[in-house]
């Protein structure tokens, strides 16, 4: 093995190793509590090796949003091919959506919720963002009517999936009526492709 070579996976290495400690903390006490100095105490590296790998927070949030999006995608792939019917796909979508949020929160807030510097919704957005989308999209786009535009209804679905999930973890839903919820929107938007 080259030099280069070891270099350059000591570095990927290294990335990694400040992703994973950055999820690991905001899981454990928020976001807030990710700095790059206590970053830098956690990995036991020095605050110039971190700023080598990355530019600051939001950069390292970034990062683990890419990350998060990935496995997102990987949830909502695997919950659509387990369903059957057009309906049953978008609930399922649906399900592995809000759960995946409920069960991390501070990965779904670096994702979704705080202000990253990632281009979402152009051809330049890191590839882990456009799957988790072409998930969305592969569960929408059989349910849309003639003349909907699959993108902006795939959109409005995310939005609401994102609605509830917010709503709620804020308190102001209660927790108890989600499937129901979740059942309603999926109703709805299903309702024209049942007809």
């Amino acid at each position: 093995m080259s030099i280069q070579t070891r270099k350059e996976r000591e570095r990927a290495e290294r990335e990694r190793l400040i992703v994973t400690a950055a999820r690991e903390l905001a899981e454990a006490e928020g976001w807030e509590a990710v700095t790059t100095r206590r970053l830098a105490a956690e990995i036991e590296y020095s605050q110039p090796v971190l700023y080598s790998h990355f530019k600051g927070k939001e950069a390292i949030m970034a990062a683990v949003a890419v990350q998060g999006c990935a496995e997102l995608a990987a949830e909502m792939r695997t919950a659509s091919r387990a369903a059957k019917g057009k309906r049953g796909k978008l609930t399922a979508v649906g399900e592995a959506y809000t759960a995946f949020a409920r069960r991390r929160p501070a990965l779904y807030d670096a994702m979704f919720t705080h202000r990253v510097d990632l281009p979402f919704a152009t051809p330049e957005a890191p590839a882990p963002l456009q799957e988790a989308f072409a998930e969305l999209l592969a569960a929408v786009e059989p349910i849309a009517a003639e003349g909907d535009d699959p993108d902006l209804l795939t959109e409005t679905y995310w939005a609401g999936l994102h609605g509830l999930v917010t709503l709620m973890r804020s308190g102001r839903l209660p927790e108890g009526a989600h499937e129901r919820r979740l059942e309603l929107l999926t109703g709805h938007f299903t309702a024209e492709a049942s007809r």
